[in-house]
């Protein structure tokens, strides 16, 4: 993986759990700057920090070696803007906590990164960019599908 790749990756997941580089940089004993560097690309990080990154955003690194002539697997598309802000508007996490709750979900971290998958797979099926409106339906979508 490319260091921009990994940086765009890290970028998503810590956007997506509503955190801030600081908060990201506390629980993984990183500093700040040398994150946001990450996330743009710059640096050369170690395996030990990019494992506490991993730890610090609730996900687990998995290191493989494969043959050179193993096809690449494809590299995941991120999120787009518009939905991004809506996360961090008032309602996305609100409503993400209570369904997060009303789901039985073991974490309320891992299922937002879920529902913001789940929103941009929605998404992703209308050929023109997502309004802030669009992203507030889809999520009542998720909402009453959650209904009993």
């Amino acid at each position: 993986m490319e260091i921009a790749e990994l940086g765009r990756l890290l970028r998503h997941r810590r956007a997506a759990a509503g955190r801030t580089i600081a908060s990201v940089a506390a629980d993984a004993g990183l500093s700040v700057p040398y994150i946001a560097n990450l996330e743009n690309g710059r640096g050369n990080p170690t395996l030990s920090a990019v494992a506490g990154l991993a730890a610090a955003l609730g996900a687990r690194l998995v290191v493989e070696l494969v043959d050179d002539e193993q096809p690449r697997r494809p590299e995941p598309e991120g999120w787009p803007d518009s939905l991004l802000q809506f996360a961090r508007g008032p309602r996305f996490p609100a409503e993400a906590a209570r369904l997060a709750e009303a789901t039985g979900a073991a974490g309320p971290r891992a299922f937002r990164e879920q529902l913001l998958h789940a929103m941009a797979a929605m998404g992703s099926l209308v050929p023109r960019p997502l309004s802030e409106l669009d992203w507030h339906r889809i999520l009542d979508t998720a909402v009453l599908l959650a209904r009993e």
